[in-house]
C-alpha cells in the first residue's frame, strides 16, 4: 500500500500500518533545530534548514526527510504564515537564531534585536509597522505580542475583528492551483490548510499579521468577551463563518480530491488539568459555526476534517464529535481526563487520534532513549488497535530534542509494526 493508502485506511478506522505524520500541520511539526539534527544525521546535506512556521519556528520536512522517517503525510499550507509572511517568494536568505543556529528564512522575515538580544519580528514584513511577535535572547520560538487598542465598549465593531477574513484573492487561487499538481501525484496522504476556519483560535487572535490591529485583541480581553460579550463573539464568527463557506466553495472547485485531511481548527479549548470554558459555553458558542463548516465539508466531499486542541478536553469531545470532526490532535494523553485507554474506549468508533504518542513536555525531550521508546510502544498498542491513529506527538517536537530520542521513538513504532505483522 501507498503511504496515502495507509492513512486512509487508518482514517476509516479499519486496522493496518499505523501512518505516521510529522510536518504536515502546524500543530504536528518539528522544531527547526531538530530538523537540522536529523538532516545531519540522515546525510542529507544541501545547506540550513528552512524556517517555515516562524511564530512557532518549525522547519521544513522535505521528501527526502519523510523518506528517511518514514512519513506518511504532506501538508500544503496557506500562501502566507501566520505572521503574514508569503513562504513562496525568493529568494531566501541565511538569518542566524538566537540559540546560534543558521537558517533559511523567506524575504518578508524582518526582525530588529535590541541590545539584549530579544528579537522582534514584523508583520508581513513591514518594517514601519510596530512589532508584532517576541523571542527572548534565550527562547526557541516567536510569542505573539499584544497589540490592543482603547476599546469604546459602545462603539465595538465586529468587523473590526473580521479584517484578517476575507474572499481567497487571485493570488491566493493562483497559489492553490499551482500545488494541484503535486497533490494528485503525493503517494503520501494530503493534508491541506486553506485558512480562515479556526473560530477564536487564541493563537490568532492579536493578529500577528495585521500591521495595525483593531478590535479585541487582547487574549485576556478576549476571554472575558466570551462571557461578557457573546453577542460580538456570535457576530464575528457568523461573518466569518459566511466568508469561509464562500471560500470553502472556490477552494473545493480548485482541489476537489485530491486532498484527504481539510485543517479547520487550531483553538485550544484546555489546559492542563481543565476547559477554557463550559459545555454549554462551547455548545452555544463555538458548535453552530463548526457545524456548519463540517456539514458543507461532508456533504460535498471526502475530505476527513482535523480540530487540534491542547489539554484537558475530555468533557468537550463528545461535542466536537456532534459537530462532525473526524480528528482530534495533538491528543495530549498526561492532561486531566485524557488517559490514552479511557480516550479509545470511549471515542475510538467515533474520532480519529491524530498524536499523543509520546510526551512532547517531559518524556521526548528529557527522557531517556529506553523511556521514550517503552512510552511510544504503549500507546502504539492502545491507540493504534483498529485503526484510528495516526501516530504524532503531542503537539510539535520542541527545540534541541535530543536526535537518539527522536530515532527511538521511530524504532518503537517500527517495533509495533513488527509485533503486528
Amino acid at each position: 500500500m501507498t503511504s496515502r493508502e495507509t492513512t486512509r485506511l487508518a482514517l476509516a478506522h479499519k486496522p493496518g500500518r499505523l501512518p505516521v505524520d510529522f510536518g504536515s500541520t502546524p500543530v504536528s511539526g518539528i522544531h527547526v533545530s531538530v530538523v537540522a539534527a536529523l538532516r545531519e544525521h540522515f546525510g542529507i546535506a544541501n545547506g540550513p534548514a528552512r524556517v517555515i512556521e516562524p511564530g512557532q519556528m518549525l522547519g521544513e520536512v522535505t521528501d527526502d526527510l519523510r523518506d528517511a522517517l518514514g512519513i506518511d503525510c504532506m501538508g500544503i499550507t496557506p500562501r502566507n504564515s501566520g505572521q503574514g509572511i508569503p513562504l513562496h517568494e525568493t529568494p531566501w536568505r541565511e538569518w542566524r537564531a538566537p540559540w546560534g543556529q543558521v537558517v533559511l528564512v523567506p524575504p518578508a522575515f524582518q526582525t530588529r534585536t535590541d541590545p539584549k538580544g530579544d528579537v522582534f519580528l514584523y508583520p508581513a514584513g513591514d518594517t514601519t509597522a510596530p512589532v508584532s511577535a517576541h523571542m527572548p535572547a534565550n527562547g526557541y520560538f516567536f510569542d505573539t505580542i499584544s497589540r490592543q487598542q482603547p476599546i469604546d465598549e459602545d462603539n465595538l465593531n465586529p468587523e473590526d475583528n473580521l479584517e484578517e477574513f476575507q474572499p481567497l484573492s487571485g493570488a491566493d487561487i493562483a497559489y492553490w492551483q499551482s500545488r494541484v499538481p503535486e497533490m494528485r501525484a503525493s503517494k503520501r496522504a494530503i493534508v491541506a490548510n486553506m485558512g480562515g476556519t479556526s473560530f477564536g483560535d487564541i493563537g490568532r487572535v492579536p493578529a500577528p499579521q495585521l500591521r495595525h490591529p483593531k478590535g479585541i485583541r487582547d487574549v485576556a480581553e478576549w476571554y472575558m468577551a466570551i462571557a461578557t460579550r457573546p453577542d460580538y463573539i456570535h457576530a464575528i464568527f457568523t461573518k466569518q463563518c459566511e466568508i469561509a463557506l464562500k471560500n470553502l466553495e472556490t477552494f473545493h472547485a480548485i482541489v476537489g480530491d485530491a486532498i484527504d485531511v481539510f485543517y479547520i481548527c487550531g483553538t485550544d479549548f484546555g489546559t492542563q488539568t481543565t476547559q477554557f470554558c463550559s459545555v454549554a459555553t462551547f455548545d452555544d458558542l463555538y458548535f453552530p459555526y463548526y457545524k456548519k463548516i463540517n456539514d458543507w465539508i461532508h456533504a460535498r466531499t471526502t475530505w476527513k476534517t482535523f480540530k487540534h486542541s491542547c489539554g484537558a478536553i475530555d468533557p468537550l469531545l463528545p461535542s466536537m464529535i456532534r459537530a462532525g470532526f473526524d480528528i482530534i490532535n495533538p491528543v495530549q494523553c498526561s492532561a486531566t481526563g485524557m488517559a490514552p485507554e479511557h480516550l479509545k474506549q470511549a471515542y475510538g468508533n467515533d474520532i480519529v487520534f491524530w498524536g499523543g504518542g509520546v510526551d512532547t513536555q517531559k518524556t521526548l525531550p528529557f527522557g531517556t532513549p529506553a523511556q521514550v521508546h517503552d512510552e511510544v510502544l504503549a500507546r502504539c498498542k492502545v491507540l493504534g488497535e483498529n485503526g484510528g491513529f495516526v501516530f504524532n506527538t503531542i503537539h510539535n517536537v520542541q527545540a534541541l530534542t535530543p536526535t537518539a530520542n527522536f530515532l527511538a521513538m521511530l524504532d518503537a513504532v517500527k517495533e509495533y509494526h513488527t509485533a503486528g505483522s
